[in-house]
């Protein structure tokens, strides 16, 4: 079953032009998924007792994987396994002509949760807040919160940034490693603008417009792992309490969005949401928002 998960992990790459993190989420599902039945399942290993055999797997070993991975895991984790899961027979049907095990399987409910988020006031502390870190290492952390809060970009898009996806003028950045692999424009303020413009001048590395925004001081391209990192060290020193991650900031962009009046289908495609379903429910942090401009606009409110 590895070659297969493998081979099933280049079609998606390419067929789909599934995101890389999606491509290796699912690869890594799977992989676990065959763990899992190499140890629980003897069943569906061949004669040598080594090699899981795909035909061999029912319904019935995926449901006790499932739940094996439910005992520790949230139910959005064992959800997308199960997406990996059919998505990998899927593939399996369409070359070998086979009726997929998981066919009619439904998938699990998830439990909605409310963004975790910061007010407009401790926003604008967070990322105005004075770094315990001097030279161009206060300077970059301080791009990548304005970057952060004024465009909404996933973490992954912000690492992925090189200067010539930076217009000044236009003060946009195009963003080229989203999810799908879709292009898109994304407005920048001006004060995010004049963070990069400030990092880029005392960057210790030469830079080019081929080379990556958000560096390392030897140069190197920063990891979204050490984007959080910084995230949660500018936390410390704006002595906010809430835990915020680069992808709460995101939320934070959306919800602040809504609240100064921004209208849904402009958010969903400045955050390259694929679904305007996606968007929506950045309108459930904005109810106190909504009950107030009813409290004061409606006579009988």
């Amino acid at each position: 079953m590895i070659g297969e998960i493998e081979a099933f992990a280049a079609a998606l790459g390419k067929a789909s032009r599934a995101a890389v993190n999606t491509v290796t989420a699912y690869r890594h599902d799977l992989e676990d998924f065959n763990r899992y039945l190499c140890d629980r399942a003897p069943s569906t290993l061949d004669e040598t007792g080594a090699n899981v055999v795909p035909e061999k797997i029912t319904a019935d070993h995926v449901r006790g994987y499932l739940k094996q991975v439910m005992d520790h895991s949230s139910r959005a984790t064992v959800q997308r396994r199960l997406f990996a899961i059919k998505a990998y027979f899927r593939w399996r049907t369409t070359i070998k002509d086979l009726e997929s095990p998981v066919r009619t399987m439904r998938s699990i409910k998830i439990e909605k949760r409310l963004p975790q988020v910061v007010g407009e006031k401790d926003a604008a502390r967070l990322v105005e807040a004075e770094s315990d870190r001097e030279g161009p290492a206060a300077l970059r952390d301080r791009a990548i919160l304005e970057v952060l809060y004024s465009s909404g970009l996933r973490v992954s898009e912000l690492t992925g940034l090189n200067w010539r996806d930076v217009d000044e003028e236009l003060g946009m950045v195009m963003v080229r490693s989203g999810k799908g692999n879709k292009d898109r424009l994304v407005p920048v303020g001006e004060p995010a603008i004049d963070a990069l413009k400030a990092w880029r001048s005392a960057m210790p590395m030469a830079w080019t417009h081929d080379s990556a925004v958000i560096t390392n001081l030897r140069g190197g391209r920063l990891t979204p792992r050490s984007v959080q990192n910084i995230v949660a060290r500018r936390l410390i020193d704006a002595r906010i309490n809430t835990p915020l991650t680069p992808h709460g900031l995101r939320h934070c962009f959306a919800t602040h969005m809504l609240n100064g009046g921004a209208d849904l289908r402009s958010i969903q495609e400045m955050l390259g949401h694929s679904s305007l379903q996606t968007t929506q429910r950045y309108t459930h942090v904005s109810v106190n928002r909504l009950k107030e401009v009813y409290r004061r606009a409606h006579p009988r409110a």
